[in-house]
């Protein structure tokens, strides 16, 4: 946990890390995001990686590390709610493996959130995958930012995750960024920072 005590910030924001990294390495984003009335979670994937092949792999291959991921960032949710922070008040964001996670965590937890945002990830499963569409995001703004073309995400599945958003009543803004390179740029944090003062009202 970093910034303000769970339960004295005015926003919680469950911060998700990609392959191969730690809570350390996401939360240097920190300063970038410019706040100091918020509170950060970061849980950690055990051995760096919340599931071995890439998001688009069939399932059974990357579990149980999917499950086990949702439900590190379902518990985030819960401890922040636990605290007193309503719905309203919790973001959830994630960069690349960690983006792939949050977002799919969401789609099986919907609800009106602050918002999501997706640093270069897409919702997990292969080609076809059927994803939850029970429930309502209620106008919940969603982000999603990613490199045209990006070595790891397909520009199709970050199309085709914002419209499953959109279906799910978010508010989808979705930004495609030529030849970016696997990265997070300034114009995207500058997004975040937008929601993160919304969502702190």
């Amino acid at each position: 946990m970093q910034g303000r005590p769970l339960g004295r910030g005015r926003v919680v924001v469950v911060m998700v890390h990609g392959r191969n990294a730690s809570p350390d390495k996401i939360l240097t984003m920190v300063p970038a995001l410019g706040r100091d009335d918020v509170t950060y979670l970061a849980p950690a994937a055990e051995g760096g990686s919340w599931y071995p092949q890439g998001f688009m792999a069939p399932t059974a291959v990357n579990e149980p590390g999917i499950t086990n991921g949702i439900a590190a960032v379902h518990a985030c949710i819960a401890q922040a709610i636990a605290a007193g922070v309503s719905e309203r008040r919790i973001v959830l964001l994630g960069f690349s493996q960690g983006a792939c996670l949050a977002g799919t965590a969401a789609v099986r937890r919907p609800a009106r959130y602050g918002g999501v945002v997706m640093f270069s990830g897409g919702l997990i499963g292969p080609p076809g995958t059927a994803w939850p569409t029970a429930g309502s995001f209620d106008g919940t703004p969603v982000f999603l930012g990613c490199s045209d073309p990006d070595g790891h995400i397909p520009a199709d599945r970050v199309r085709e995750s914002a419209a499953h958003f959109t279906a799910m009543g978010a508010k989808v803004t979705m930004r495609l960024y030529p030849n970016m390179g696997h990265l997070v740029s300034e114009d995207e944090l500058e997004f975040a920072r937008a929601m993160l003062a919304d969502a702190a009202g």
